[in-house]
């Protein structure tokens, strides 16, 4: 992809995902995410009605009349977008695969988190970390961040979820707002995730394909594994093969929705037919 393609790549996902962020989701943002907590603001003097647990004894005294302590909300917040970026995310039979989805979701929620003047940072990893960058403000941090989704070529093709999360967990040390996107195709991530959700707000975002819960019979196929690279022959009119392709998808997705909930952390099932903000938007208000 060259620079003037890249660049139209961008500024096309920065309209459609900030007029999102800009009428729908930015006071969802604020709402369903806290700050870190009360920071003190001012001292003014005591009227009817405020709360006797917050009077400032000692300015009380100098003064000779009742002062109360005056606390506000500390705002600031940090979001951290985890995305896969392994070769199971080129797939998709509808209009979009699910690396677009989560390119489109992760500059809604950026540009959510920059209407409230939140730090964002991406970190990209397959079964490996592919790449981290840092937390920063600003609109042009955030179109970096859009351009890595966009163009980044990762060096390996399989996933490994607990990789990314011992990783978060090492390299951020105040609490943050976590999205982990992925198609979360594999079962071994639960004790990683308890650990990253006993100190920041995570939520995970599981994108699938419709074509992925079931395998059609249409005889002898030559498939393809993405992540790989393997080609076999599969007869797919074998009753056995299709049902436990079928149990597998099941498996994958009770799995993600039990190992989030026992983490005390947020899940979204999203399928790639499926309106993506509609889902973005209910999961905030349920919040």
């Amino acid at each position: 992809m060259d620079t003037k393609e890249l660049l139209k790549k961008v500024r096309k996902i920065e309209i459609k995902t900030r007029r999102l962020s800009d009428a729908v989701f930015g006071g969802e943002y604020h709402s369903a995410f806290k700050g870190r907590g009360m920071t003190f603001s001012e001292v003014r003097q005591y009227q009817y009605g405020d709360d006797v647990r917050n009077i400032d004894w000692n300015v009380t005294a100098r003064a000779g009349e009742p002062h109360i302590k005056i606390f506000e909300e500390e705002r600031e917040l940090t979001l951290m977008l985890v995305a896969d970026v392994s070769a199971s995310t080129l797939f998709g039979t509808q209009e979009q695969l699910k690396k677009e989805i989560i390119t489109e979701m992760c500059a809604t929620l950026a540009f959510s988190a920059l209407q409230n003047n939140d730090k964002v940072g991406l970190l990209l990893f397959s079964d490996q970390v592919e790449l981290f960058v840092p937390p920063k403000k600003g609109r042009f941090h955030i179109l970096r961040i859009i351009r890595e989704l966009l163009e980044y070529k990762p060096s390996h093709k399989t996933t490994n979820i607990v990789q990314a999360l011992e990783y978060l967990g090492g390299v951020l040390k105040k609490k943050a707002i976590v999205f982990v996107m992925s198609d979360f195709m594999n079962t071994d991530y639960q004790k990683a995730l308890q650990i990253v959700g006993r100190k920041h707000d995570v939520t995970g975002v599981r994108i699938y394909d419709h074509r992925e819960t079931e395998m059609p019979n249409l005889g002898l196929v030559s498939f393809t594994d993405q992540e790989t690279g393997k080609t076999q022959l599969i007869n797919t009119s074998s009753r056995s093969l299709r049902r436990n392709y079928a149990a597998f998808h099941k498996e994958c997705a009770a799995y993600f929705k039990n190992a989030f909930t026992r983490s005390d952390a947020g899940a979204i099932d999203l399928e790639t037919r499926e309106n993506y903000t509609k889902k973005l938007l209910g999961y905030f208000k349920a919040r």
